[in-house]
């Protein structure tokens, strides 16, 4: 027996005795002129209305087919517990200013605080006999009514507590004034076959044995919301013994149900994500390969930071997997995803959903939307703004529309604000009067789009390359200039050059070169120069570089970063306390970390059998924690130079100081983000790559 069957059968059995026990036993004269139990007949059309219900409830909503799934998957092999946020703590901050100040505070990329209260969902949907659900689009709120619907169909057996029939509801379904709930679950029992469904449907109304799923107030139409929430109340007032779930849309809900408890979901946390992941590859070949270990891995990377941020809202995670087990990694162009996650929002959410276009849209297309974002987008990313004030926002859709001879003369900056954040949730209402973009990965997209639609690549170069917030932006925009990234690489290769000036820092190139030119590792040349300044300053930004170059390193350079830290971290707590003295000193005594490097053969020139001899002599010379300072640092000293002799280093050349180490840092990072870019491009030239990576690390020749 399958999931779904078990799953009907209970259900079957727990709805019949739910029907029999409220209807014939309830206060329906109409039913007890039929007698005090059902006949024998009547009992068997029971059971099969019952096991009808069940089986259509579980095949309508039991199930998840989204973003163009060839196959729906089962909700509950993918279903992640959800948690919650008082409404009051989701729209606690008051100012622009505000937010502003707490989102760099705490550094992260959300938009949502981290020290909001949270609460299981499942637990509040227990506790609140009337529960409002709030949440942006693909918040997961239509998934988390389904699942309340399934677990109260499992009875004793579920994880909802009380016992109740569901009926999902949605409201988009009511295109008329006229919004009758009753009539719609007399429509839901009479498709099953129910005996008398009328009279039951009043019965089992009357006896509270309904858990109503009313799904998407956001959905119907602007004309009728207002009508439609009066009638929804008065049926509340009129039924007050059910139980009820609704959902809606953060930034379409002005009305206050007066016996709802308004929640608002909160994004998927670490956790969630993880748990998610490992329940969308579940299937026994999955699990055999360790497709979701790899999955939560890759996205895991500092370079995939801004896939990450999309993973904290359910309908781009399942994007994100959906993307994943197509080709088992995400692509380096990450401009594709971005775009794809764009366009969810834009249109294709909307048109699964069956969510008509406001009127105020007639003439606006999304194309022409598309750049409306890009330049709100952009000119916020440029001053560093990433919340805006609606009065703002309002005078820039105005302003982009008076200055488009084809754009629609009769829309309304306002009302089009109000779409956009309720329709489609591309700008959120963090505050009053208070929005940002949904993420700012859509916004750092939507900002590179501007830069490559008004050619505005040589001023992203010169104005924001060494600002480390525009490099996500850099990375997009190499991969939106479809005609190829050759200038824009050009430039920042220049521009990279500019920032090391320092005549000791040039020293350490020419010397880098010198000991790795000709050496006998097959790697690339700018692999091996990195290699070597890790070597003389054990910068971990030098592997880096070193691994993104030549990918075969990895390994070798992976468990070289591991040894160095885990030595330089014992290294410190025994013997010193200040890090610069501990960062030659620290790979001092570590065999594995000095034989890693004489197996990749990248220096000629050094013997490392002799060093390793030197080291371990020095080892049993080691100090005493408690002799005096002056001691310690004349050992490091000798330390040194035995490192320095085997490199055939220039003792002059280190160590740096502070800014020096900083310019370094500053320049390794751009020459990674030269080749990240080159990685991300659609299209770069053979010939002018391969001038860029034989120049990387090397003095400049002007």
């Amino acid at each position: 027996m399958t999931g779904l069957e078990f799953l009907i059968n209970i259900a079957a059995n727990g709805i019949a005795n739910l029907i029999t026990e409220s209807v014939w036993n309830g206060e329906s004269q109409f039913l007890k002129k039929l007698g005090k139990t059902p006949d024998e007949k009547t009992q068997l059309s029971i059971a099969a209305a019952s096991q009808q219900y069940a089986q259509n409830y579980a095949e309508r909503h039991g199930v998840l087919k989204v973003l163009g799934m060839r196959e729906p998957v089962n909700l509950e092999s993918v279903y992640t517990a959800v948690q919650f946020l008082d409404k009051q703590d989701a729209r606690r901050f008051e100012s622009l200013e505000t937010l502003e100040q707490l989102y760099r505070q705490d550094r992260s990329r959300g938009f949502q605080p981290r020290d909001g209260v949270k609460r299981e969902g499942l637990r509040v949907a227990n506790q609140k006999q009337y529960l409002m659900i709030l949440g942006g689009p693909g918040a997961g709120k239509s998934t988390f009514l389904r699942k309340m619907g399934l677990e109260a169909l499992k009875g004793v057996q579920g994880d909802y507590e009380h016992p109740c029939i569901p009926v999902f509801i949605e409201l988009k379904g009511f295109t008329a004034h006229e919004v009758n709930i009753e009539r719609a679950i007399i429509e839901e029992f009479r498709i099953c076959g129910l005996p008398h469904p009328e009279e039951s449907t009043t019965s089992l109304l009357g006896q509270g044995r309904l858990l109503i799923l009313l799904d998407g107030l956001d959905e119907v139409p602007a004309k009728n919301v207002s009508g439609t929430i009066g009638q929804i109340q008065d049926f509340v007032d009129r039924h007050d013994k059910n139980r009820y779930i609704a959902s809606c849309r953060a930034a379409a809900y002005r009305h206050n149900f007066r016996r709802f408890t308004d929640v608002v979901m909160a994004y998927f946390d670490n956790i969630q994500i993880k748990q998610f992941i490992y329940n969308w590859f579940h299937s026994e070949e999955d699990r055999r390969v360790g497709t979701a270990q790899k999955c939560w891995e890759i996205l895991q990377k500092p370079e995939n930071a801004a896939a990450k941020e999309l993973a904290h809202t359910p309908l781009l995670l399942t994007l994100l997997c959906l993307v994943y087990d197509r080709s088992q990694n995400f692509p380096n162009n990450r401009s594709v995803l971005y775009r794809k996650a764009l366009r969810v929002f834009l249109e294709e959410w909307a048109s699964e959903k069956r969510i008509l276009r406001d009127e105020i849209y007639q003439g606006l297309s999304i194309e022409l939307e598309e750049i409306l974002l890009a330049e709100l987008a952009y000119k916020g990313f440029e001053i560093d703004q990433l919340f805006f004030s609606k009065r703002e926002v309002v005078r820039q859709i105005k302003d982009f529309l008076e200055s488009n001879l084809n754009a629609p003369r009769h829309l309304n900056g306002e009302a089009i604000l109000n779409a956009i954040a309720v329709q489609q949730g591309i700008l959120v209402e963090r505050a009053q009067d208070v929005f940002s973009f949904s993420h700012l990965t859509i916004q750092e997209y939507l900002s590179a789009q501007h830069i490559t639609d008004f050619a505005q690549v040589e001023q992203l170069v010169a104005d924001h390359l060494t600002e480390k917030r525009w490099h996500e932006v850099f990375l997009l925009v190499a991969g939106l200039m479809r005609g190829g990234a050759d200038q824009l690489l050009l430039r920042m290769e220049k521009a990279a050059q500019q920032t090391l000036n320092d005549p000791q820092l040039q020293g350490l190139l020419q010397w880098a070169e010198l000991v790795t030119d000709g050496s006998e590792g097959h790697f690339k040349p700018a692999a091996k120069r990195a290699i070597a300044l890790f070597l003389a300053l054990t910068c971990d930004y030098t592997l880096d570089l070193a691994c993104v170059l030549n990918p075969n390193l990895t390994p070798a350079l992976t468990l070289a970063r591991t040894l160095t830290r885990s030595e330089r971290s014992a290294f410190v707590r025994k013997f010193v306390r200040d890090p610069l003295v501990a960062r030659t000193s620290a790979r001092a005594f570590n065999r594995a970390f000095v034989q890693e490097f004489e197996k990749i053969k990248v220096l000629k020139d050094v013997n490392f059998t002799t060093l390793i001899a030197r080291l371990e002599a020095m080892r049993v010379r080691t100090p005493d924690p408690r002799q005096p300072p002056e001691v310690h640092q004349a050992f490091d000293a000798r330390i040194s130079q035995i490192w320095f002799h085997a490199l055939q280093i220039n003792r002059a050349l280190v160590p740096l100081s502070d800014a020096q180490l900083q310019a370094l840092e500053t320049h390794l990072n751009l020459n990674l983000l030269i080749v990240r870019c080159k990685q991300a491009a659609v299209r770069v030239s053979p010939k002018v790559w391969e001038g860029i990576e034989e120049r990387m690390l090397r003095l400049s020749s002007e």
